[in-house]
């Protein structure tokens, strides 16, 4: 009984250690997030925990209650990103590579999606 409490512990750390480093907390603003797809490439519904603040733009931890949890890059200033259309969602679920699209690219655009506060 006290074995099973001790390694379910350990996961439960080891698990909140991955989560926590999912983005450098030095980059601000953040180059990368996480989004939540679908087995068709679609996009689901992502919960983020945020700093209480608008000018604060990184995410601390990024959880999918549905779907895989994907890692992709946020567009640069002055590049918007991909329509979502189904040529682009199945682009997306082509590209997926061990939980990452970081460096992906659609008709000849990074696959990217918008900042947190972007006005």
């Amino acid at each position: 009984m006290i074995r099973t409490a001790l390694i379910a512990a350990a996961a439960l750390v080891a698990s909140a250690g991955a989560a926590l480093a999912q983005a450098p907390l030095s980059q601000n603003p953040p180059t990368q997030t996480i989004i939540c797809l679908d087995v068709s490439g679609q996009t689901l519904p992502v919960s983020c925990t945020v700093p209480a603040s608008r000018l604060d733009k990184r995410e601390d931890f990024c959880t999918c209650r549905t779907g895989t949890q994907v890692d992709i890059a946020i567009c640069p200033d002055g590049v918007r990103p991909p329509a979502e259309n189904r040529a682009y969602e199945r682009a997306r679920k082509a590209a997926v590579k061990n939980g990452s699209l970081l460096g992906a690219m659609f008709e000849g655009q990074p696959m990217c999606v918008a900042g947190r506060n972007t006005f």
